[in-house]
């Protein structure tokens, strides 16, 4: 008997995101999904994620924008996107056609503009819910970080579910101090699910050149180098908050999905892995159901949370 490995990432919300299995790509890691879905049947996926979309149109930052490390790999792409304009004519049509949820992931510069996005991607088909980025610069505030602040998170989740029925699924930044505020801050605005993590800010030194080797100095680390600190922060995120959690970071295997799941995880994004295997999301569901039918689970749900401190 093969497990259960539905699970629904929105309940009792206006609407639902009900998934057949518990993987997705993680945002900017997967494109919009048509190439990926030229290679294999992509909608053997949970749910596919989109690139961040802008407002406007982004060319993004100069190149290099990648640069490999130790396990890992830093990244400065510059949401480079086609805009909302785009993603609504010519994108949600086509993806409206695939039996699988997608999820946009919404990249705003102000609180404002995240709610204006929500509006216009609600109730167009091809759309199953939204993923705030909201580690954009917040130029209202200086260029704060929106994500850095939970006042501020709050009233971008606020904006955004004020504007839709969709679902809205928040994604954390790793870079601060306190996680657990930003994930509560998010619940209490009326967020359907918490994704922890993004990447983390790091840097790269070329010693011939005695520059760093990405143009804008810092970049994003992905990879199996973060998967440590992406379990903890899934691991005190799911303790504080009542809302599913996505677990994201150096996720590769499906032993790497069922510790995020163990820590409390619902769901879970694969990324960089798909750089250098592009069918390892298929891998990552593929090892999940070995690994429950090799324990004789039956349902995935018996696993989701079961490495937290359990009730005396």
């Amino acid at each position: 008997m093969q497990p259960n490995l539905q699970v629904d990432l929105a309940p009792g919300r206006k609407r639902d995101l009900v998934l057949k299995n518990p993987v997705m790509p993680a945002s900017g890691t997967f494109s919009w999904g048509f190439d990926f879905a030229a290679r294999f049947d992509i909608e053997a996926l949970g749910a596919v994620v989109s690139k961040g979309i802008t407002r406007f149109p982004r060319q993004g930052n100069q190149q290099p924008r990648v640069a490999e490390t130790p396990m890992g790999m830093l990244n400065s792409i510059g949401l480079q996107s086609v805009g909302l304009d785009a993603v609504i004519d010519d994108l949600a049509p086509q993806w409206s056609r695939w039996g699988v949820p997608v999820i946009a992931n919404v990249a705003a510069d102000t609180v404002a503009e995240f709610g204006e996005m929500a509006r216009a991607l609600d109730g167009l088909p091809g759309i199953a819910a939204l993923e705030l980025n909201i580690s954009c610069p917040n130029v209202d505030a200086g260029g704060i970080e929106i994500g850095q602040d939970p006042v501020a998170s709050g009233r971008a989740t606020e904006a955004a579910v004020r504007n839709t029925d969709l679902p809205v699924i928040v994604k954390l930044t790793p870079n601060v101090t306190d996680p657990v505020a930003l994930a509560r801050a998010c619940e209490d605005a009326g967020a359907s699910a918490i994704c922890a993590i993004n990447t983390v800010l790091g840097l790269a030194i070329d010693t011939k050149r005695r520059r760093p080797v990405l143009p804008r100095a810092r970049g994003g680390l992905s990879g199996p180098a973060i998967k440590p600190i992406a379990l903890r922060m899934v691991y005190d995120v799911a303790r504080a908050v009542n809302v599913p959690v996505i677990g994201c970071g150096g996720i590769e295997s499906g032993e790497d999905a069922i510790e995020f799941l163990m820590a409390g995880a619902t769901a879970v994004q694969v990324g960089t892995a798909t750089f250098a295997n592009p069918r390892a999301l298929l891998d990552v569901i593929e090892g999940i159901e070995a690994w429950l039918v090799r324990e004789d689970v039956a349902d995935v749900h018996e696993i989701i949370g079961c490495a937290q401190p359990q009730p005396v």
